[in-house]
């Protein structure tokens, strides 16, 4: 779930375009007759979706398929000739537009040359990064792309804790990179990126919560985030990474004492209405927790992306989401509606 302050939902605003709205209409009111009929209807077009600008990742963070090099798909980074020929197809109608999937962004060497070609397109732009290569001279590029949001991941408020889950990470690097975007933005008088931390909660930090929100007002970010941490073998924990703090866990144990998520399961999703991922190399995937694009809906490099949407397959795997969603794997760890914001 995509969630924005006053400042932020201005900017957001200002994308919109009437197409734009009258597209968002289509999709809201075709998910609504979707739910009621109790069988897919489909209207209009992705009002969001996330492009993967690389799979490639610098950290070995212990429940990223990224970070753990453990991809069935091929590794590599999004060309962009081909983001902008996909761009160019669906831009007119595209408000929001998410510069990840899985990897870092920043090592993909053409990745703010995309954002710019988006952001010239009127699309709100976003992405999410581990900050290590925000170096003077890469932060401010990024003011000048025209990038709107930017997600910095910190995972802990000391070097010990943060390098727990962010394997491989410093730090230090992190805070100097937040430093150098949040001294961009003052320098060139802009007013993006909406600069926020991204908290993942787990066990070995969650006695940090209070530092992180003082940490990130001493720096200058714009916000602070709390996210649910995704464990793939949640009933074992083999990392012990479920917190201890209810509020912050994607998961509960019922009245027999077995782990489950507390999203729930029912028939119906906003997200395959309004919103998919595009992978590196073309493929279509439903969204995120489809990491191995495993559910391929479509091909970019053979379909076009309009084609792929009310393609076949997106028709058949709607269908099965409305009828029987519990027995698709990846909507097992679905946290939609679990992040915590404080501000």
């Amino acid at each position: 779930m995509v969630y924005f302050n006053l400042n932020d939902s201005v900017n957001l605003i200002k994308k919109l375009t009437l197409r734009r709205l009258w597209n968002a209409t289509l999709v809201m009111v075709s998910f609504q007759c979707s739910k009621l009929l109790k069988k897919p209807v489909q209207w209009g077009y992705p009002i969001s979706i996330s492009f993967e600008p690389t799979t490639s990742c610098n950290l070995r963070c212990p429940e990223c398929p990224s970070g753990l090099r453990e991809f069935t798909r091929p590794t590599g980074m999004l060309q962009k000739d081909f983001f902008r020929e996909t761009i160019d197809d669906i831009y007119k109608e595209l408000l929001y537009l998410i510069f990840y999937f899985q990897g870092e962004p920043y090592l993909n060497p053409d990745f703010l040359e995309m954002v710019k070609y988006a952001s010239n397109k009127g699309i709100y732009t976003a992405t999410s990064t581990n900050a290590h290569y925000l170096t003077d001279e890469k932060a401010k590029k990024t003011v000048e792309s025209g990038l709107d949001r930017l997600i910095i991941s910190i995972d802990g408020t000391t070097q010990d804790v943060y390098q727990q889950y962010r394997v491989g990470g410093k730090l230090d690097k992190v805070l100097e990179g937040a430093r150098n975007i949040v001294k961009w933005k003052k320098e060139l008088n802009s007013k993006t990126p909406f600069i926020f931390f991204q908290f993942l909660v787990v066990k070995p930090n969650e006695h940090q919560i209070e530092e992180v929100k003082k940490l990130g007002t001493e720096i200058g970010v714009d916000q602070v985030r709390f996210k649910t941490a995704q464990v793939y073998d949640f009933q074992n924990d083999p990392n012990r990474l479920i917190p201890t703090i209810e509020k912050y866990s994607r998961y509960k144990k019922d009245k027999n004492g077995e782990v489950k998520s507390k999203s729930g399961l029912q028939n119906h999703c906003w997200k395959l209405w309004h919103a998919n991922v595009i992978t590196w190399d073309g493929l279509v995937v439903p969204c995120c927790f489809d990491k191995d694009a495993t559910h391929q809906l479509g091909n970019l490099k053979t379909q076009s992306f309009k084609e792929t949407w009310h393609n076949d397959n997106y028709k058949q795997f709607r269908k099965e989401l409305m009828t029987s969603r519990k027995n698709i794997d990846i909507c097992a760890n679905c946290s939609e509606g679990l992040t915590v914001w404080e501000d």
